[in-house]
């Protein structure tokens, strides 16, 4: 696939992992991972309580936004093995993040949870209370609303990681050489 085909592949399914699985940071992730044909699950489970501001609580940042940041660093982010020494990778992750950031600053105006459901909604929900919920689901939550804000995010992280592949004169199939699990993480 070339470079807007794997935009749009993962834009469709952040979309669709969104509206029929719900989590967005999860669906974020996975949508990448499996637009790339790249799949981690470490990094998927991870992700596990970064959802709907950070455990569902809204005043942290937005699941999408923190999906697609795990994503980028999980390319080209500082190693472990390189904990000290590893600036290259740390300063990549860095510089993806802030365009990561901008676009969302620019569409959402936040990169908070709440922020991006007034943006979207005309006002936030408590995503822990059961009829705040409901009123959430039934203005679209899950039909068109964060689902496209998670095929934003999939669609802008991969994006910028396409950007990094070409500045570093790699191409999609070298990512796979960038997978690793260090021994010592494996227990």
């Amino acid at each position: 696939m070339n470079k807007d085909q794997l935009i749009a592949k993962a834009y469709e399914l952040g979309f669709a992992y969104e509206r029929d699985y719900h989590g967005c940071a999860q669906a974020t992730i996975a949508a990448v991972q499996d637009a790339l044909g790249i799949r981690n699950d470490f990094v998927f489970k991870a992700a596990s309580g970064l959802s709907g501001g950070c455990g569902v609580l809204g005043d942290g940042m937005c699941g999408g936004y923190n999906g697609a940041a795990m994503v980028l660093s999980f390319f080209y982010g500082r190693r472990r093995s390189r904990f000290d020494d590893d600036d290259e990778n740390k300063k990549s992750a860095n510089r993806m993040i802030k365009t990561l950031h901008d676009r969302f600053i620019k569409e959402y105006g936040s990169v908070i949870c709440r922020g991006v459901q007034t943006k979207i909604f005309g006002r936030s929900f408590n995503l822990r209370d059961k009829e705040e919920v409901r009123v959430f689901e039934e203005a679209g939550a899950h039909t068109d609303k964060c689902t496209a804000v998670v095929g934003n995010a999939s669609a802008w992280a991969m994006e910028i990681l396409l950007d990094e592949i070409a500045g570093r004169k790699m191409s999609v199939a070298d990512l796979k050489h960038l997978i690793y699990v260090e021994p010592n993480d494996l227990g």
